[in-house]
């Protein structure tokens, strides 16, 4: 008989199953937690705001949108008490204005059976003469459109007096006159020139307006110098030329 014992029956198969089986349901469990991962983060995507998620975004400020401003009344304190200003009341400053001496009225206490003894009429310290001329000497621009009184003064020696005052008075073409000028300020006749614009149409009158030189008193230094005006183009312009007397 040999040594060897050959036995028939196999030997028992150690035991893998329950090993394989453990195996089996961690794999099972990692499948379904990963599944469970998935749907979570999922819908942590889709909702980010859900109460669900632990990190949930911070809110974003839109920079496009537009601002609604917020418009806040400025009140006044309760103390405050509104005061009104000063009313200023500009006043009026009236020109100078010169009284027309008044007419003489002749009479006389000498009996009319005596001859009175004629009395000396003092000189005026200023003569005047005048002529008509074309304006357009002086004012080309106005052509025949225009009418007035201009001219000059001087003393004894044919020498500019400035700062004369000349009034002139009376009417012209149913208006009144009485304006004041002063020698100089019209220096296209002369360093003592004068002017005073009557219209812009030529009209003729005779002696209805007359033009006195006075000192810086209003006293006359002139007779009355009446002036006649033209309805003549050439003539529209009235050049008046006052003289002192020597």
């Amino acid at each position: 008989m040999s040594k060897y014992d050959y036995e028939d029956t196999p030997a028992a198969p150690k035991k893998q199953a329950s090993r394989f089986a453990i195996w089996d349901v961690l794999s099972v469990l990692m499948l379904l937690s990963t599944f469970c991962l998935v749907l979570y983060f999922a819908a942590v995507f889709v909702y980010p705001n859900a109460a669900y998620n632990f990190l949930q975004p911070k809110p974003t400020v839109n920079l496009f949108a537009t601002a609604t401003p917020t418009i806040t009344p400025i009140q006044l304190e309760p103390t405050w008490t509104l005061t009104p200003l000063p009313a200023v009341t500009a006043t009026q400053t009236l020109l100078p204005t010169f009284t027309l001496e008044p007419s003489a009225t002749p009479f006389s206490l000498i009996p009319a059976t005596k001859t009175p003894t004629q009395t000396k009429v003092p000189k005026a310290a200023f003569s005047a003469s005048f002529k008509g001329i074309d304006s357009t000497i002086i004012h080309p621009e106005f052509g025949c459109n225009w009418q007035g009184i201009g001219g000059t003064v001087v003393d004894a020696n044919n020498a500019d007096m400035l700062r004369m005052t000349i009034r002139l008075t009376g009417f012209y073409s149913g208006k009144t006159m009485n304006e004041l000028t002063v020698s100089s300020i019209a220096p296209a006749y002369g360093k003592s020139g004068f002017e005073f614009s009557l219209g812009n149409v030529p009209t003729a009158s005779k002696g209805e307006m007359y033009l006195q030189l006075l000192d810086q008193s209003g006293l006359p230094l002139s007779d009355n110098v009446y002036i006649d005006t033209f309805k003549d183009c050439a003539q529209n312009l009235t050049l008046v030329r006052f003289v002192k007397n020597p």
